[in-house]
């Protein structure tokens, strides 16, 4: 036992065993009971701690969970394509074309200088029936009258999602280019390669890890997030999120609640297991 102990491995394992344990009361402990509650059954002010199926079961039938849950998945996959394809030339340009990366970084990171919340009643103020959008366009003569379909929608809400969550996708890709061995580049514009050539064949499946990272790093926590579709949504722009916040807060249903947050949670997992299990197979196939 001593031997192990002073082996490598015992050594990494006693370093990391209280970042283990940290973690776990963190993350596991809440999860668990999150579980337990998922079990159980609110009785007005009271839960009932008789275990039962009958979250799972009102989850499974109730239309309106269903029609959420694909709303909210929709809505996250359509910010997650618009943020990675906005970010990709941004974080191509930084890394090739600019010798003022420092700027560019620094300037990516602005936004985070200011709230969450303010950027979100941001661009309240700009898509709203008097705001600045609806404003310019009849200063120009474009329209006569505000639209109104800017505002209080889906596309409300992946526009903002979209800009909160974009420098989260813009760095993850500009660490992947960074990497890149020039040398590689120089050897395919040497073969005979165009340019479009070398990005396809060279540049992009190199990139397909901060791709991948990018794309996880803003679906997931997209699906959970209530407060932009409060707040810029309206009704057509709910997600699953404001239906749980909305258990656990004026229906005081916690055990419901519960129920939801974990089968969200698996939707969540099991639509990012399937996009990087497809995008690396299509980046293996680019090669």
């Amino acid at each position: 036992m001593a031997g192990v102990i002073r082996s490598e491995t015992g050594k990494g394992l006693a370093l990391s065993a209280p970042a283990t344990l940290y973690v776990g009361l963190l993350v596991a402990v809440p999860l668990c009971i999150l579980v337990a509650y998922s079990f159980w059954t609110q009785t007005y002010v009271e839960i009932d701690r008789t275990l039962t199926w009958a979250n799972y079961q009102e989850a499974f039938t109730d239309p309106l969970v269903r029609h959420l849950m694909i709303r909210s998945i929709a809505i996250a996959g359509a910010v997650t394509l618009a943020t990675v394809c906005l970010a990709y030339p941004i974080a191509y340009f930084i890394a090739f074309r600019t010798h003022k990366k420092t700027l560019w970084l620094l300037l990516i990171t602005i936004p985070f200088w200011s709230s969450y919340l303010l950027r979100v009643f941001s661009w309240k103020l700009i898509l709203g029936f008097n705001g600045v959008m609806n404003s310019a366009l009849i200063s120009l003569g474009l329209i006569q009258e505000p639209l109104t379909f800017l505002l209080y929608n889906e596309f409300a809400v992946v526009l903002t999602l979209a800009h909160a969550w974009a420098p989260f996708a813009i760095l993850p890709i500009y660490v992947s280019l960074q990497k890149i061995d020039r040398s590689l580049l120089e050897a395919a514009t040497d073969l005979g390669c165009s340019k479009l050539e070398r990005f396809v064949r060279v540049t992009l499946p190199l990139t397909v890890p901060g791709i991948i990272a990018a794309c996880l790093i803003i679906f997931i926590p997209t699906v959970g997030d209530y407060v932009t579709p409060a707040l810029v949504g309206g009704s057509q722009g709910k997600m699953v999120a404001n239906l749980i916040q909305v258990q656990f807060g004026a229906a005081n249903n916690w055990p419901l609640g519960a129920t939801l947050s974990l089968l969200a949670m698996l939707s969540v997992g099991c639509v990012a297991i399937l996009f990087v299990v497809v995008a690396t197979v299509l980046g293996r196939r680019i090669r």
